[in-house]
């Protein structure tokens, strides 16, 4: 139906795609999160897995660039 310039059906559809998106989206995160409790049950920490996880998105020059400043701003307020 087209109401107004605006395609009902075709709307529909983009909206239940984005739905069904969502929900697999949700079984995914429910899943990373039960992959973390396992690892956690096995010694290992969580948290900086993540963190880790999050490294290994970046890329090499970023990460090292990063890894630069971060030394940086340690040593300036003492704590490295």
């Amino acid at each position: 139906m087209d109401t107004n310039g605006v395609d009902g059906g075709h709307l529909t559809a983009f909206i239940e795609r984005i739905e069904k998106l969502e929900e697999e989206k949700k079984v995914i995160a429910d899943d990373i999160k039960d992959v973390y409790a396992e690892a956690k049950g096995t010694g290992f920490d969580p948290k900086i897995m993540r963190k880790i996880v999050s490294l290994r998105k970046q890329d090499r020059h970023k990460r090292q660039e990063e890894e630069e400043i971060l030394g940086l701003y340690l040593a300036a307020l003492g704590m490295e």
